[in-house]
């Protein structure tokens, strides 16, 4: 593959990714994530061109992109929702969150709505237990959800104006601009609202209100 598919700006911006690791190979998946915030997704021709830029192997970079499930190799919506469906997410409503929205938006696993703004995907957990049912939408929280806020959300994403997560950014942002930060590009709002949240903090409150810190 030629750097005919890449921007110079673009192929700056790799180059500035290699350079932050003492081996090339380090870069690889932030590579990834950056040929994902180009394309939407990773191609074929970006996984050709990250392996030749580190002098990797095709099938090398190929493994990596194929074992981390944050890698889409075919586009998503610009919306991209994961439902929690693992134990408790479940019991609490994550099933019933799922199964609605696959209805909603008319597709399954991985599938993407109609008009292109929305993808759906079922993921095994979030990491956040403590506001289950729990939804990830281009990797932002949206916690302690129903069917109704799930489905509104679905409905104002469409039209462009998503709903803000629960924690994080005071804004959803698109799942390309997303993709850039998870490369490593800072969009600026690594400080805006609150990361963990009252439930998350409770342990540690107990414990410093019984004087044992």
């Amino acid at each position: 593959m030629s750097s005919a598919n890449f921007t110079s700006e673009q192929i700056t911006k790799m180059d500035q990714i290699i350079a932050r690791y003492p081996r090339s190979r380090s870069a690889v998946m932030p590579l990834l994530h950056y040929v994902q915030s180009i394309f939407g997704y990773v191609t074929d021709e970006g996984i050709e061109f990250i392996g030749k830029k580190l002098d990797l192997a095709t099938a090398e970079v190929n493994a990596v992109a194929s074992f981390y499930t944050q890698y889409k190799r075919k586009p998503v919506g610009e919306y991209h929702i994961g439902i929690c469906t693992n134990t408790l997410c479940a019991v609490m409503g994550g099933d019933a969150i799922y199964s609605a929205l696959k209805d909603q938006i008319g597709s399954e696993h991985d599938g993407v709505s109609a008009d292109g703004k929305v993808s759906l995907e079922h993921i095994e957990c979030n990491a956040a237990c403590d506001y289950a049912p729990v939804m990830m939408v281009n990797w932002e929280f949206y916690d302690n959800q129903t069917v109704e806020s799930a489905k509104e959300f679905v409905e104002k994403a469409r039209t462009g104006n998503p709903p803000a997560p629960t924690r994080g950014p005071k804004k959803l942002r698109t799942w390309k601009e997303n993709s850039e930060v998870l490369a490593g590009f800072s969009d600026g709002l690594a400080n805006e609202g609150i990361s963990a949240g009252k439930a998350s903090l409770l342990g540690l409150s107990k414990m410093k209100n019984s004087g044992n810190n």
